[in-house]
């Protein structure tokens, strides 16, 4: 079997997202969170700040999944690095603009997998009991 190229061809789902993709960047916040992604990466002390807080979390999760305890000293240390990254402003919105982002595509996703799901496309009912669709935080 041949492998599937996404971009293969002009298909008119490859032509919906394509404007999908164009209305996300038209946005009006979507500019700001670009800049504060492109200005947090820019930043040398903040970059390298979040990558050794995530190894020293990746460190600390592994040692949980292999039913080991975490210390108090250990456990002290994540959380003096955690916050002098988050006393960064340049980190705040980094973190603000990721979460925008995530819930963007998470509510593309869950739109897409319901219309498969219901063979239709899905109303704000279908995503939950209540009257309110997959991006309006109460999940």
């Amino acid at each position: 079997m041949k492998p599937l190229s996404i971009a293969a061809e002009e298909t008119p789902v490859i032509t919906k997202t394509k404007e999908l993709c164009e209305t996300i960047l038209s946005q009006p916040g979507y500019a700001q969170m670009k800049a504060s992604i492109v200005e947090f990466l820019s930043n040398d002390e903040a970059r390298s700040l979040y990558e050794t807080l995530c190894d020293h979390q990746e460190k600390l999760s592994q040692k949980q999944e292999q039913g080991q305890m975490i210390s108090e000293e250990e456990d002290n240390a994540f959380g003096e690095l955690e916050d002098k990254f988050l006393a960064m402003p340049i980190a705040e919105n980094f973190i603000k603009a990721q979460r925008q982002m995530h819930k963007i595509e998470k509510t593309v996703t869950e739109y897409v997998r319901k219309t498969f799901e219901l063979g239709r496309v899905p109303q704000a009912e279908d995503f939950s009991s209540g009257s309110c669709g997959p991006s309006c935080g109460c999940h």
